[in-house]
This record gives structure tokens, C-alpha cells and sequence, in this order.
């Protein structure tokens, strides 16, 4: 099978390794001519690490992370540093927390030779994803193809001709994202702070610098002059050590991101020979710390569904076309709760007024420790399926599959 792959995220890369691991001829079309991944860290929870063990690449990404927040306390503070509440251990699991940068990398050597093509964007997707037009600096081009995954992303060019397609929705709130330039003795000590239309949180990297974003209530269109000003502002006079990480921090590797998910839930991932991957078909925010993982899933489930018909050679429709409904039909059922509950509980730990925030604090202290390892770790909970299990027919409940025309086109 030829598959071709749209965007070099970390959800294409993942489903690149996983299909091509289990035989299939690979190409991943990606629009910048270099990777250069924003500098911030990354939370990779153990159902992230259960996809990446699926796709072969679970030791590759734990060589280059840190574990170090399973063994710190962690949960909620308050701006004093007083604690609101504790995760246990068994809420945490295998937590691991990498650099975005370097994780990149490492999934970049971990693809066949030849099979990234960057500076080349994809123009439109044809004949029900059997077909893909691109363009890069020697003109335009076009292939034919088995399978298309469309993994480009929150703003994705695909989606945008997707039936049910509702656009994406800003979330209320935005979040500066950085890295110290050196280590930092967090004193045992992770997690967020949470004050009125306001958070912090860290975590530690391998190499003991550590991971920090800060996000607070704001317009969309917000114009600050000084980000890194507007951050010492609003966060550097918060408990020890976020004065410390600030003053470990260069101001120039500081970026802001407008915070959207999806205005709504699609009706389907999967049009024909056509599915959407990560953040183009479910993105949310990141208040569970689970957009990476959820990617990682989606590509752990497509590679295993697709497997057994990718090394027949002769890659039957019928069983190609059940594994892509059972992709859609598992995936949607996985995503969908978790993208409403990360916004639901945004909007709770951006409370701003001082009754809301209160109520927040005074439901987070009373709530036993235990039933917040519990519901943190029922997130966590997964497995990918087993290559070869008996499918749920095409025909079966599959409510939201369609079969979509026979060519949808981007631009």
C-alpha cells in the first residue's frame, strides 16, 4: 500500500513510523521546507507511551525524556503556593516530559529514508483520498495513492472540506510557553497554580531545565508590546520557583498561542480513502494534556487496523474499507468526551471572579486525593487494538461514517 501523509507533526510522523513498520510505502508531504518545532515542552502520559510502544518507537522517545514529574508531588496550587490538592502517584503513571524539539527529531530518524518531502504542499486531495496534487519549487505534481491522512493540523485544509466541518473556536484564553536556559531545583515540587483568569505550571526536563507555560484570560486579538514584560507581570511576584524559572528563561525563546479547539464534534474522520489524524480531527485544549497523546493514539489505532491488509500485498478494498470505519468509529468515541472535558475544565480553572474561583478552590481541596488519581488515570487508560482482530463491519453501527464524494478538494 502507498500512503501518503499530510503534515510532519508529531501525529504524521507517528502514523508514517506505524505504517511503514508494518510494510507500507510511505510519503509525508510537509509544507515547511524546515522542521523547526516551537520551543516548549511536552507532557506524554502513559497512553501516549502505550501508542508509541505500539508504533516501535516507545524506548527511542523515553531515551530522551524525563520522568522526573512522577516522582515530584504535583497537582493544584494557589498563587501563595499553598496546596488546593495532590495527585497520588497512580493518577501520574509513566509520565514523561520531553522537548518538543527534541522529540521531533527523534521521530524524523525514526522514518525510512527519502520518505519526508519537505517544502512541498498539498494542494488538493481527489478521488477520495486515491489521489494527491502538491506543489513545491520544481512546479506542480501528483501521485497516486491507497491511503491519505490528513494530519495538517488545528487550521487543516482538509477538514475545511469535510462534511460537518464546524471551524475551530477560541477558547477564552492564551498561554505563553517556555524553557529555562539552565536547570532549576524545583524542590520536588510540579504542576499548576491556579489564581482569577490566571495559570502556571511546570514541569522538569531530562537534562534538569525545566518546562513552563503561564495562561491567562484574554481577548483573541490581544496586542501586547512586551510578552515576556506582560508574563514578569502577571506571574512574578507568584510563589518560588516562578520567579526563579522566569529570571532561567530568555525572553526571546517566549512565544504566546492563541488557545482554540474544534467549534464542534465532526461527523466522521473518514471519507473513502481519506481519514483526519490529531489535531485535524479532534483538537482540543490542552487543560487534560492530552493533544500529543490522543495523536498518538489515532496513529497506534490506524496502524495496527491497517496492518494484517498491508502486508497481504494485495491489500483487499473490503477489508481496507472495514479497517478505516473501525478507525473512524473507535476514534470519535475515544476523542470526542475528552475534547469536551479538556474545554469544560478550562473553563473551571480559568475562573476569574472571585465567587468562581472560591467555589473552584473549595471543591478542589474537599475532593480525596484518591478520586483525583482515579479520574486522572481513567484518562490514561488504553490500549491499541490487536492487528488482525475481527472488525465491525462497514454496515454495522457506524453512525457518522459517510462516504463522502468521490473527490473533495482543498485549497
Amino acid at each position: 500500500m502507498r500512503a501518503a501523509i499530510i503534515g510532519a507533526g508529531i501525529g504524521g510522523l507517528c502514523t508514517a513510523i506505524g505504517l511503514a513498520r508494518a510494510g507500507a510505502d510511505v510519503t509525508v508531504f510537509e509544507r515547511a521546507e524546515v522542521l523547526k518545532p516551537r520551543g516548549s515542552g511536552l507532557s506524554i502520559f502513559g497512553n501516549g507511551l502505550a501508542a508509541l510502544d505500539a508504533l516501535g518507537a516507545g524506548d527511542a522517545v523515553r531515551a530522551i525524556s524525563g520522568s522526573g514529574a512522577t516522582a515530584s508531588r504535583a497537582g493544584q496550587r494557589t498563587p501563595d503556593g499553598s496546596w488546593l490538592a495532590t495527585i497520588p502517584a497512580a493518577g501520574v503513571g509513566e509520565l514523561r516530559i520531553v522537548h518538543r524539539a527534541d522529540l521531533h527529531e527523534q521521530l524524523v530518524a525514526l522514518l525510512p529514508p527519502g520518505a519526508l518531502r519537505l517544502g512541498v504542499a498539498v494542494t488538493a486531495v481527489a478521488d477520495g483520498g486515491r489521489r494527491v496534487e502538491f506543489a513545491d519549487a520544481s512546479g506542480t505534481a501528483a501521485g497516486e495513492f491507497g491511503l491519505t491522512v490528513a494530519a495538517d493540523g488545528l487550521r487543516s485544509a482538509v477538514r475545511r472540506s469535510w462534511p460537518g466541518d464546524r471551524g475551530i473556536r477560541y477558547s477564552g484564553y492564551s498561554t505563553w510557553r517556555g524553557v529555562t536556559d539552565r536547570p532549576v531545583d524545583l524542590r520536588g515540587e510540579a504542576g499548576e497554580t491556579w489564581g482569577r483568569g490566571l495559570r502556571f505550571g511546570l514541569a522538569p526536563l531530562a537534562d534538569g531545565r525545566v518546562y513552563w507555560f503561564g495562561v491567562a484570560t484574554m481577548p483573541e486579538g490581544a496586542a501586547i508590546d512586551d510578552e515576556f514584560g506582560e508574563v514578569r507581570r502577571l506571574f512574578g511576584h507568584w510563589h518560588a520557583p516562578i520567579p526563579e524559572l522566569l529570571d532561567a528563561t530568555d525572553p526571546e525563546g517566549v512565544f504566546r498561542l492563541p488557545i482554540h479547539d474544534l467549534a464542534g464534534p465532526l461527523p466522521t474522520f473518514r471519507q473513502e480513502r481519506c481519514v483526519l489524524l490529531g489535531d485535524a480531527a479532534h483538537a482540543m485544549t490542552p487543560d487534560l494534556g492530552q493533544g500529543a497523546g490522543q495523536a498518538m493514539e489515532d496513529a497506534a489505532t490506524l496502524a495496527a487496523l491497517l496492518a494484517p491488509f498491508v502486508r497481504a500485498g494485495t491489500a483487499p478494498t473490503a477489508g481496507i474499507d472495514d479497517a478505516l470505519a473501525e478507525y473512524d468509529r473507535l476514534r470519535r468515541a475515544r476523542t470526542q468526551p475528552l475534547a469536551r472535558r479538556a474545554r469544560m475544565l478550562g473553563r473551571v480553572a480559568q475562573a476569574r471572579s472571585a465567587v468562581g474561583s472560591g467555589l473552584r478552590d473549595a471543591v478542589l481541596r474537599a475532593t480525596p486525593p484518591s478520586a483525583l488519581a482515579r479520574q486522572a488515570a481513567a484518562v490514561q487508560h488504553w490500549q491499541p487494538p490487536v492487528p488482525g482482530a475481527a472488525l465491525q463491519p462497514a454496515g454495522g453501527d457506524q453512525r457518522g461514517i459517510s462516504g463522502g464524494s468521490s473527490a473533495s478538494s482543498i485549497t
